[in-house]
Formats: structure tokens, sequence, C-alpha cells
């Protein structure tokens, strides 16, 4: 896999503002995202394949809503899951994390501590969709001592954009 180049500088106003615009809506034009920066088409290309090039933008993507796609399909369920496993070497560890991350089901794997070993956020069709997950990932795995799932009654708040200082 290729890795990121470094970034060569730290990140000024125009950085920032880039990368705030884009969080809140990546398909925004060329042309539009450097009318809101005030810089020149080419320059807002440049500086946006830049942040692309150094891995601060990783990836642009459509963002589904699961209640309106339940609507549609008639289903959905969305779970959290905490996971203890019996031993916490390296080895046990990745091995879980593996698995858990090859699940299309699993959005999210978060490694915790203290507490559970991990956090799941999981999307299933229903709860028969959750229980063959849960075999799959929990109950056939010897290595995972302590399941807790959290089944989503609302999503009250979710949200990609991540924190970026104020631009003066």
């Amino acid at each position: 896999m290729l890795r990121p180049s470094p970034i060569p500088q730290a990140l000024d106003d125009t950085d920032l503002r880039l990368l705030s615009l884009l969080q809140k809506d990546a398909s925004i034009s060329n042309q539009a995202l450097a009318d809101l920066v005030k810089v020149s088409p080419a320059t807002c290309h440049r500086r946006v394949k830049r942040l692309w090039d150094v891995g601060l933008i990783e990836k642009q993507v459509a963002v589904l809503s699961p209640e309106r796609l339940a609507e549609a399909l008639g289903w959905g369920l969305s779970v959290l899951v905490e996971v203890t496993l019996d031993q916490q070497t390296q080895e046990a560890l990745d091995a879980f994390e593996a698995k858990a991350v090859a699940d299309e089901r699993v959005q999210q794997c978060w490694r915790v501590s203290p507490g559970p070993d991990f956090v799941l956020v999981v999307q299933v069709a229903d709860m028969p969709s959750y229980q063959d997950l849960a075999r799959q990932l929990f109950t056939e795995d010897s290595q995972v001592r302590n399941v807790r799932a959290f089944f989503s009654v609302k999503r009250a708040k979710f949200g990609t954009a991540l924190p970026l200082p104020p631009v003066g």
C-alpha cells in the first residue's frame, strides 16, 4: 500500500478553509470552492491535490441515511457492540481486528482501553442478520470472552467532520 507523502509544511488558513468546506460537501465544484476560499481555481485545485497527496483527505463518499434506507427497504438495525477477548496478546487483538474489519456489516471497529478491547458499530438488516454476525464474529471465535450489544432506538447525531482550528 502506498504511504502518503509527508506533510511538508504547517497547514495555513487556506488549507483549513478548504478542509472545512470539503468536510461539509465534497461534491462542490473546484470553481465554487475557489470562490469561497478566495483563491484562483488553479491554486485551489493544486492545494486540494496536495491535501489528497499528503493523506489529509482519505476518500470521498456518499453518506447514506440509515433511517431513509430502512424506510425504502423495510428494515435496518444499528448496533453498538463491546467485545472483550480472553487474552490481550498482540496476535489475538490483531486476529480479531482483521476478522471484524473484513466484515462489511461492521462499519467501524475501534480498539479501546480501558474496558472492553473493541467497540464495533454494526449495521444489519434485522435481528436474524445480527445473530448471524454474532455467530460468525463472536461465538465461533474461542478468543472472545464477553460481548455486550446495544441496539439503537434513535440516532440523535451522526457526523463525519473532524474539528479544525478556527481560521483567522
